[in-house]
């Protein structure tokens, strides 16, 4: 189990140890305290998320981060940077986290296309899922040109899932250098390894990640921004209206439907319209669902709501997340986990 391991100096040395707001943290000032670490959040959960493919479990271990600085403060070094104590907390809580956890995936990566003639396999609700992200709490990288790879690219779905592949260190290590810009040194003190062993862990990282992800980018050059919004906004009043030729003629020939938590998804756009028809746009369907923009993992998406026949009103069903290739779509990813509507800032329910 990785540990909080540090060599303190004393808390008189110049630098932030002596800056009054942190002497009134130490003092045990809880809101010197928060204005001290809240302007990290946002990196902070990036960082979990990278590590642990979990929005749910991202934000816990920030919680947890926060929760073990603050019990710990009283040993920060105050030689180094609260930003860089924080990430060696942090690190060590998600490395605690993968110790007992499985590796998370997607449909796609894990189970062949079904048959939508078949009965729907039912969902694993084992914590083997990537969630999606919100482009919202995306802070912007400080890193140099030479970082590897850019903010948006390294919470792709394709990065995520080439990083679960990598042992928890090698993937610490990787994010750390590829996509946050540390130096070796650096990772090594957090760590508590040597310079030439993170090399190796970077090494090892670097050659497995060169196999399993085909690099590209997440932005789309063919598609324009004014583009994207007229086709987003066919796609919402399309499934508004329970449209399915609209749909379907928005889709790639070859595209991918998953559905995570379920392991069932779709391939091609006959099947994925049989599945549409025979599930959620079977008989009278135009009204039954309500759609608002999201974006998560640097692409588009929707949350649907479903109508609600008792109340009348639309509340959370699942987070679609779009990718395209040119003007189709490529792959419809389609979360089923309504408990991440609040982390996207999303109403509990809409009304007529």
């Amino acid at each position: 189990m990785a540990t909080d391991s540090y060599d303190q100096p004393s808390l008189t040395k110049t630098g932030e140890a002596a800056s009054p707001t942190l002497a009134a943290a130490l003092a045990g000032d809880s809101a010197a305290f928060s204005s001290l670490t809240e302007p990290f959040r946002k990196e902070l959960m990036a960082h979990c998320y990278r590590m642990l493919g979990s929005t749910e479990d991202a934000e816990d271990q920030v919680q947890e981060t926060f929760l073990r600085a603050w019990r710990r403060l009283q040993t920060y070094q105050g030689t180094g940077t609260l930003r860089a104590w924080l990430y060696k907390i942090a690190t060590n809580t998600c490395l605690d986290v993968l110790a007992q956890r499985p590796k998370r995936s997607l449909p796609t990566e894990i189970y062949p296309p079904a048959d939508p003639s078949s009965p729907l396999q039912p969902p694993v609700n084992d914590p083997i899922w990537i969630q999606p992200f919100p482009d919202e709490l995306l802070a912007p990288i400080e890193a140099s040109p030479e970082a590897r790879y850019e903010s948006r690219e390294s919470i792709s779905f394709a990065f995520l899932v080439a990083l679960q592949d990598l042992p928890p260190r090698q993937r610490c290590a990787l994010i750390l250098s590829d996509v946050l810009d540390w130096q070796a040194a650096e990772i090594a003190k957090m760590l508590d390894i040597s310079v030439s062993a993170v090399n190796s862990l970077l090494h090892r990282a670097r050659s497995t990640l060169k196999l399993r992800y085909p690099r590209k980018s997440v932005a789309n050059p063919l598609l324009t921004e004014e583009r994207e919004i007229q086709l987003l906004e066919r796609y919402l009043r399309a499934w508004e209206t329970a449209d399915i030729d609209s749909i379907v003629s928005m889709l790639a020939e070859d595209a991918t439907f998953p559905m995570p938590p379920l392991p069932s998804w779709y391939q091609g756009r006959d099947l994925i319209r049989a599945f549409i028809l025979a599930t959620s746009l079977e008989g009278e369907a135009a009204g039954s669902w309500r759609l608002l923009p999201i974006q998560a993992n640097g692409l588009p998406g929707f949350a649907f709501y479903i109508r609600d026949e008792n109340s009348g009103k639309y509340l959370p069903f699942a987070l679609q997340v779009l990718s395209f290739e040119g003007e189709l779509i490529s792959d419809v990813t389609t979360f089923g986990f309504p408990q991440l509507f609040p982390v996207f800032s999303l109403p509990g329910f809409l009304v007529e």
